[in-house]
């Protein structure tokens, strides 16, 4: 394999590893339930652990990996804490998703042109 292709096979190795790991991340079934649960807008902590059955640390533990990765955000306000959905990075998965699963224009098994990769 010619040194320019090896090296883009592992530009794109890099960037499918990044999207695995945030893939990973949301893989998780609890992290799946806690999303649902504030799909539907901001929810504070305590709101959340009402539908589940886990402990405030393991919540924390959760939510901590999901601010970490930007699927959620988290707004304080005194002494509690609010957690939403962030809006930027459902379009950033959407993206990501119809990139890999959609046809397009220079498709990886046409080969690719080093400006192809971002």
């Amino acid at each position: 394999m010619p040194k320019v292709a090896k090296k883009m096979c592992e530009v794109l190795m890099q960037k499918y590893e990044a999207r695995a790991k945030l893939f990973r991340i949301m893989g998780e079934p609890m992290r799946l339930a806690i999303l649902d649960i504030i799909s539907c807008g901001e929810m504070c902590a305590c709101d959340i652990l009402e539908g589940l059955t886990i402990s405030q640390s393991t919540l924390s533990h959760h939510m901590r990996v999901l601010l970490q990765a930007e699927i959620v955000t988290a707004r304080k306000d005194a002494t509690w804490v609010y957690y939403s959905i962030n809006p930027k990075m459902v379009s950033e998965l959407h993206d990501i998703l119809n990139g890999i699963i959609l046809p397009k224009k220079n498709c990886i098994c046409e080969g690719i042109k080093p400006e192809d990769i971002k």
